[in-house]
């Protein structure tokens, strides 16, 4: 990522922050804006973490959720573009939705991110927990082993997101590093020498199977929804980046379009690589990723592979903790959170948001001492239909910007198309959160598991007009009307 440190204090493009509160320091470039947005997403989270969830769902043509879901992403990653160049600051979402629509949009949008992202900050650090107590050779790790190293995690990935910047550079040069050789490497090596089934098993569903196509293929998209988000963690820091006007939009793009390339990719490797489709399709159970690198590379693949999911998983976990603190900061500059005037400042050589970051890190560890109940069980899935709420608040506020003739472009700009790819991509949001928050049934599950999502919608919901009710009086202008 390169010496892209600079001192100088970050100011706003249509202006700055107000002089009662610290501003950030730039010390990311195009580079690190990308990669931050790169690990955020990560191949190795976005494929391992639903690759059996999709296959057991639809058969080995659940690959082309991937291409489906890529293609609506990248109509929402062009609308976020433009609205990063033309407010780029600290808390994404939040930002873009409330300069276009106003503040109940903004904090809308912002209370869906943090609880989403909290979650997932979560879930992360406890999939990383299993991982490194296999390599540690702990085969049944029990439910108070989980949950102390997933804390360590936490403690651990807290410290270095607050020691400062370049740190948070090295941790994902290394985490870049292990997803190259992860996927790409590692996709080629199964593509090449060990294939045995042919390509025309990608059309193929589940044997038997009684669900229609439509509505298998419908799950999968549910599942694979969660692959490809984080592209907008570029636009969270966007007050720390060089030229954000240009560089933010330009991370967040090509980051979601790196990121879903390798993940196809990669897809195809391995379901072409299994061994026994028919088996393992019939099972519905066990870890077919895993399996399948085992039977084709041999055992000795297997530490170094739960290796580099922990490194894969906890560089993620830095970056999503590095966008979610960043909308934390955003809110509480504005007055827009309890505790606002504490989560504001900013401390340290670098000038990072230190006590944001150490909120995510408490609320999310906190969730983790539910890890296993039905509890953490109902909640842990708004960590796929958050972002997307978040998502589509902006996205909505742009259309409809655009529809009342008021839509005033920044630097990086869609010309004459940005309205039609505006108006898509609210399409595409509206869609898949309709997908994501339907209640399906589960197989032996209660149904409150089934209805997790709408639980905890609703719950979320009313707690954050509980909390806005209290604060609206108090939250301050926004950035961009400040003089």
């Amino acid at each position: 990522m390169g010496p892209e440190t600079s001192q100088r204090p970050a100011a706003a493009a249509a202006g700055a922050p107000g002089a009662s509160h610290d501003t950030l320091n730039r010390g990311f470039g195009f580079r690190s804006a990308l990669s931050l947005a790169f690990a955020d997403i990560s191949p190795i989270v976005a494929l391992y973490a639903i690759f059996a969830l999709g296959l057991f769902a639809a058969g080995p043509r659940f690959f082309w959720a991937f291409p489906i879901v890529l293609a609506g992403q990248m109509l929402v990653a062009l609308v976020f573009g433009e609205l990063a160049s033309r407010w780029p600051y600290a808390g994404s979402v939040y930002q873009w939705a409330r300069h276009a629509r106003g503040t109940a949009w903004g904090w809308t949008a912002a209370w869906a991110y943090l609880w989403g992202l909290t979650l997932t900050l979560s879930t992360m650090a406890y999939a990383a927990a299993g991982f490194l107590l296999g390599v540690l050779d702990v085969v049944e790790p029990t439910r108070l082993q989980l949950a102390a190293v997933s804390l360590g995690i936490i403690g651990l990935g807290t410290a270095a997101n607050m020691i400062g910047r370049q740190v948070l550079k090295v941790m994902i040069i290394a985490s870049i590093l292990c997803e190259i050789v992860g996927s790409v490497v590692l996709g080629i090596v199964l593509l090449v020498f060990h294939r045995v089934n042919p390509v025309s098993t990608l059309f193929e569903g589940l044997p038997d199977a009684e669900g229609g196509t439509v509505s298998t293929m419908l799950l999968a998209m549910a599942f694979v929804g969660w692959a490809f988000l984080g592209f907008e963690s570029a636009g969270s820091i966007a007050e720390e980046v060089e030229e954000p006007e240009r560089n933010v939009p330009k991370a967040i793009v090509f980051g979601l379009l790196l990121v879903g390339s390798i993940v196809m990719f990669s897809a195809v490797a391995v379901i072409l690589a299994i061994p026994d489709l028919p088996a393992v399709l019939s099972a519905q159970s066990g870890d077919p990723v895993s399996a399948t690198l085992t039977a084709q590379l041999g055992a000795s693949i297997a530490k170094p592979l739960l290796i580099m999911f922990v490194i894969g998983f906890v560089s993620a976990f830095l970056a999503v903790q590095s966008a979610v603190s960043r909308a934390v900061y955003g809110m509480a500059r504005d007055g827009a959170l309890p505790g606002a005037e504490a989560l504001a400042k900013l401390a340290g050589p670098e000038r990072m948001p230190i006590r944001a970051i150490g909120l995510t890190a408490v609320v999310s560890g906190l969730f983790l001492l539910f890890a296993g109940s039905d509890l953490y069980n109902v909640l842990v899935n708004f960590s796929v239909l958050g972002p997307y709420i978040a998502f589509a608040v902006p996205v909505f506020a742009a259309a409809l910007l655009r529809l009342s003739g008021r839509w005033v472009p920044g630097p990086f700009s869609l010309g004459r198309w940005g309205g039609i790819v505006t108006y898509a991509a609210a399409a595409w949001l509206a869609f898949e959160i309709v997908n994501v928050l339907w209640p399906r049934t589960q197989p032996g599950q209660p149904w409150y598991i089934n209805w997790s999502m709408v639980i905890s919608l609703v719950a979320l919901g009313i707690v954050g007009v509980a909390v806005y009710a209290s604060r609206r009086n108090r939250i301050s202008g926004p950035v961009g009307e400040r003089s």
